[in-house]
């Protein structure tokens, strides 16, 4: 099959390198010729530039110029196309809606260029990114209104957890397609040829609008997963002595009926999908006159959990943050990923710098790079505060308290290096609950607040 995908962002990348992986001719069309020269180097560290995911780049140098090719021109390679992906991104606005400005621009130019191509063969549009219910049926009024002849439209929603996004392209739990016709159904098929009667695989079959809910009814289950866990299981183990926040969750899902996924407790959650999507679907429900406090609540309780560490410290250990030095462990939103899309730690800097600290000793295994751009000092002044470094011992180095907000496997267990680096009084503010023996460092004169877990702060002498 000839496919283009449009947009090379996560979704996009990813699914252009792992679509070539089984022979399509893949063409990876963005409009940032940047990018598309970085991509086309077939160089790691120009790849992870843009997007830094587990053997993504491999993929990439495998395939390159042999069934992968990136582009800044899709004019020259719309001939003979079977099916444009579109992976565009569609931010949210500030009333929660999703902007579509990316993908009406991107169609402005596409539609067009397919309404005067020569070949006259059946091409399918397919929509892989997350798009509010219905906008399947927008892309059909687009093309239509650009007298596209012999085309389909499909939804075909992305799942993939960053971090392992390669991999769980190569061997989906589920692949849902959305279309109107066999002709398009049959065309999607081929591409996905390796799943269709897969024995572990679930190939659904559906309507365009029930595939575009899908995504949605499952990222917001998802959350609201992580949002029962920090709103229910954590203040339990916060506000009542003696609970142990590990037995509990071994406890609770023991029982089979009981997701243990999301069972973790936590500063929140954060990424591309999560906040947006809820947001989106809330906008969606209050259009259609739908209630929505079930959704409102998983939302707020997610934003509170970012930064209510800090005011736990103020209220309970008495902290003053004014002119106070932290070490911030974690940037990104979770581990093996560089991206700080709605991460916890946007909300964590911006808090600690409106209260006062002096400085910001940031360290993060991949996303330094990325942190300078959220954080341009150009943009705000304070920014200026946060300093970036190349290890753990380098954040913690004259540091008079830790806040730990990402989940790397490196910050588990720092107890023998916080009591090398740092010495008490130190408040050890951990949102990920990374450091297990932790009554072992109050007991040595260190203080700690964790979500899950009541203030503990050492003994008197």
């Amino acid at each position: 099959m000839k496919i283009i995908v449009a947009g090379t962002g996560f979704v996009g990348l990813t699914h252009a390198a792992v679509c070539s992986e089984y022979g399509h001719e893949v063409y990876a069309y963005d409009v940032d010729p940047k990018k598309i020269a970085a991509y086309s180097s077939g160089e790691r560290d120009q790849i992870e530039r843009y997007v830094n995911e587990p053997g993504l780049a491999a993929t990439i140098k495998e395939n390159l110029n042999r069934y992968l090719f990136f582009t800044t021109s899709i004019e020259s390679i719309i001939e003979g196309t079977d099916a444009i992906f579109l992976c565009l991104p569609t931010p949210p606005q500030p009333n929660g809606s999703s902007d579509l400005s990316y993908y009406d621009k991107a169609l402005d130019h596409i539609a067009p260029l397919l309404a005067q191509r020569q070949d006259g063969r059946r091409v399918v549009l397919i929509n892989k990114s997350t798009v509010p219910v219905g906008t399947g049926r927008r892309l059909e009024g687009i093309l239509k209104k650009h007298n596209v002849p012999n085309f389909g439209i499909a939804s075909n929603p992305e799942f993939l957890p960053e971090g392992d996004a390669v991999e769980k392209s190569r061997r989906p739990d589920r692949v849902v397609v959305g279309a109107d016709t066999e002709e398009d159904f049959r065309i999607v098929r081929r591409i996905y040829s390796q799943f269709v009667n897969h024995v572990r695989i679930a190939y659904i079959e559906t309507t365009p609008e029930t595939a575009e809910a899908i995504k949605y009814v499952a990222n917001t289950l998802l959350l609201t997963y992580i949002s029962f866990w920090n709103g229910v299981g954590a203040r339990l183990g916060e506000a009542f002595n003696n609970v142990r926040m590990e037995d509990l969750k071994r406890g609770v899902t023991a029982d089979n009926r009981i997701s243990k996924w999301g069972s973790y407790v936590s500063n929140g959650a954060g990424g591309s999908c999560f906040g947006k999507d809820i947001q989106s679907l809330i906008y969606q429900f209050r259009t259609a006159n739908q209630p929505t406090a079930l959704l409102e609540s998983v939302y707020e309780i997610n934003e509170f959990q970012k930064t209510y560490l800090i005011d736990r410290a103020i209220q309970e250990a008495n902290v003053k943050f004014n002119q106070k030095t932290v070490a911030l462990l974690g940037l990104s939103f979770k581990q093996r990923t560089n991206d700080m899309r709605d991460s916890s730690s946007l909300k964590v800097v911006e808090s600690l710098l409106a209260r006062g600290v002096k400085e910001v000793r940031a360290y993060d295994p991949l996303a330094l790079e990325e942190a300078k751009h959220y954080f341009n000092p150009d943009k705000n002044h304070l920014f200026e505060k946060i300093t970036y470094h190349d290890s753990v011992k380098d954040a913690l180095q004259g540091s008079d308290m830790l806040f730990i907000s990402t989940d790397w496997e490196e910050f588990r267990g720092l107890s023998r290096t916080i009591e090398q680096m740092v010495k008490p009084p130190y408040l050890i503010m951990d949102g990920r609950r990374m450091i297990p023996d932790y009554t072992e460092l109050v007991e040595r004169g260190y203080s700690y607040i964790a979500v899950g877990s009541g203030y503990m702060a050492p003994a008197r002498s």
